[in-house]
Order: C-alpha cells, then structure tokens, then sequence
C-alpha cells in the first residue's frame, strides 16, 4: 500500500539520529551544530547548540542526554541540572569522525565511526572502488560511568551506523553500511558484544539509520534511494515507504501509539554539499506495527 506523507519540517541541513522522547522527535542537524526536536504538530526548537556536529542521541536511565561529538570522537552528557560536560572520550576506539550510537536500559551506549575520510575517498576514488574495498572498524562500548572499551574485541564493521537493541536486551543489531547488511551480536551481562552473525543481506538498500518494530522487523534508511525499507530476518522486504525526491538518511518510530514513520532526508550527505544550504526535511507517515526495543 502506498503510505500518505507529511512534511513535518523543512529548511534543516542533515538531520541524524531521530529519537522519540518525552512527546518530542529529537535530532541532530549535523551542519547547523544543534540538537532539534519537534512534536507532531510541527513546532521545531533547538534543544542545543555546540561547537561542532552532534550526531548520535540518547538517554540515560536519570534523564541525562548522551550527545555524539563527531569530530572530538567523544560522548558528552548534559545533566538533568543543565550541566554539559565531557562523559567518554572514544579516541582510542574510532577512527576519523564518530557517528551513530544507541543507549540501553543500563545506560551503555553503543557508538559506531566512519572508519575513515568516507567524502575524500568517495571523491578521489569513487563509489564502487569504496564499497569494493575500505577500512574496517571497531564499535565502542561506553560503560554508565564514561569508561570506554572495544565493544567486541576482534571484529571489524563495514561503517557501522545505525543499532537497535531487542526489547529483552540481549541482541543488539547494527547496519554495516558499506557491506549492504544488518549483523547481529549478543550482548552480555557486561555489555560486551559476541557471536557476531548475519541478521539480513539488504538488497537494494544500503542501510544507513534503523529502527526496530514490535514484530522484530526493522526499518532501513537507504542514503542512496529516495527509501525506507523495512526487513524482516533474513532479509525479506516487508514493505518500501517512498520519500519523494530526497533519499532517506534516518527514521525513528514514536508517536503516541509507536506508529509515527519518522523520516530524515537529504540531497546529499556529501558534507560540503550539504552544509551549503538548508535544504533536508523530516517527513512522517503512520504505519501498523509499533515501536520496540531500544532506541
């Protein structure tokens, strides 16, 4: 069926990582260095300005919001009282620009890098020769008291991006973008991520921001597509929402009811592109199978 859309915001530069929290879509505009959010009804405010692009969001069990730094490669926390400050510094767990995280119950939070200059070898090599061949890396594991680690030690991602974790909090899944899949990871009592598996092959979608529904399908962001693609295990194609003319870098589920499709779309993610203008949007549709798990 073809779903009905609405443009909920228009005039952003890069949205990234939508969260649904307190009634609110919260986002990082990445080349506007805010963090937005917007209710259903349209009204957009700036929750936060930084010095520099925030890209992944979460919260911790007081309330405290958790804020990828990307070029710092750090997390930073802003309190329940208003105080931001420095919460784990991933240097030593990432390579180039940090990006997309998720938060669990406890507080973890899981958080993924580019692995290397993605814009100059795209420009100096191309598309096919990048996704052919590239730098693999790590995901940090950030524990509630800002010690970071390796999340799975030995295992390398084809640019992981976008997680969720299972409403049981044992399986967490991550897009490896540059491999064209979701891999699956359990997680134990300390966090640590292990029996790295094939959770789905993508055809047809490279899998930027995901998010996770109460039947344990997800839904994928394909930057390379005007998409958002939603997959069962294994990789079967439940259903394609079509996002216009801009291809679709993110989505979340919220709403009342966990049934809002959030979208996030853009021309391009090329960052000198991008930061020209403010020409990304946040479009919505409703869908039947409600949000689950984290975030």
């Amino acid at each position: 069926m073809k779903r009905q859309l609405r443009t909920l915001a228009r005039n952003i530069y890069f949205g990234e990582g939508p969260r649904w929290h307190t009634g609110r879509l919260w986002f990082s505009d990445f080349f506007a260095h805010r963090v937005c959010s917007i209710d259903l009804a349209g009204d957009l405010r700036t929750e936060l300005e930084l010095d520099g692009r925030p890209s992944g969001l979460g919260w911790m069990p007081d309330g405290s919001l958790l804020v990828v730094r990307m070029e710092l490669r750090q997390v930073w926390r802003r309190w329940p009282d208003g105080r931001f400050a420095l919460h784990a510094d991933l240097a030593d767990y990432s390579a180039f620009l940090c990006n997309d995280m998720v938060v669990d119950a406890h507080g973890r939070a899981y958080v993924g890098n580019f692995g290397f200059d993605l814009d100059a070898e795209l420009h100096s090599r191309g598309a096919d020769a990048v996704f052919a061949d590239h730098h693999q890396t790590c995901l940090a594991l950030v524990q509630p008291d800002g010690r970071a680690s390796d999340a799975a030690p030995g295992e390398r991602f084809s640019f992981p991006n976008g997680m969720v974790i299972t409403p049981d909090g044992k399986t967490l899944i991550v897009a490896e973008t540059l491999a064209g899949r979701l891999t699956a990871l359990d997680i134990s009592a300390t966090g640590a991520l292990s029996n790295r598996r094939e959770w789905a092959i993508t055809p047809g979608t490279i899998p930027d921001g995901i998010c996770l529904d109460a039947e344990g399908a997800v839904w994928a962001a394909n930057p390379l597509e005007p998409q958002c693609t939603r997959f069962a295990p294994g990789g079967r194609v439940l259903e394609v929402v079509e996002t216009g003319e801009l291809n679709c870098f993110a989505c979340m589920l919220g709403g009342p009811e966990g049934r809002h499709l959030f979208m996030l779309v853009a021309q391009t993610s090329d960052a000198e592109e991008a930061a020209k203008s403010p020409r990304g949007q946040v479009l919505v549709t409703e869908v039947d199978v409600g949000r689950a798990g984290w975030p």
